[in-house]
């Protein structure tokens, strides 16, 4: 059995419009709202990967400490980052299959387009901050493929 975890970033600032979309940075109720969700997560990632977006990155490092999940073995993947469903589906496909348990974060449209594409029940868009889990019936990640996903967490910062 393996289980993805993707989480769409936090909310993100734009207040200084000089900084490029990557560079964009947490606003404080992103901050807030990624240390609650993954405060009361219980189960931790074997593997983690980051867009290398700051706000995902920043969103990744949270959950890692919280989880008291090493921050220097946190994989930044560029494919997470403005890219296309092909992407997403490819990281998670090389990932290792020692790995049981992987957790995804990165940007919407695509992690909510992802995630409906594995599961087919995903009830909505994945809000900032939102947290879906996915579990397949499989021993390895290459064979993960739309609608083999059984949804069985969706946890985002206003359903609390």
């Amino acid at each position: 059995m393996k289980k993805l975890f993707l989480v769409r970033h936090a909310k993100s600032d734009w207040n200084n419009s000089i900084l490029k979309d990557i560079e964009r940075p947490l606003n404080d109720r992103g901050y807030s709202n990624a240390n609650s969700i993954s405060q009361h997560f219980t189960e931790i990632p074997e593997l983690i990967i980051t867009s290398p977006a700051v706000r995902a990155v920043s969103t990744a490092l949270i959950f890692a400490r919280n989880f008291n999940y090493n921050p220097s073995t946190i994989l930044i993947k560029e494919e997470l980052y403005e890219t296309s469903i092909k992407e997403y589906l490819s990281v998670i496909r090389k990932t290792d299959n020692s790995v049981q348990s992987l957790m995804l974060f990165a940007h919407n449209p695509i992690i909510s387009d992802v995630a409906d594409l594995l599961t087919k029940t995903l009830p909505m868009e994945m809000p900032t901050c939102c947290m879906a889990g996915i579990q397949f019936n499989t021993y390895t990640w290459k064979d993960i493929k739309a609608g083999s996903g059984n949804l069985f967490l969706f946890d985002y910062p206003k359903k609390n």
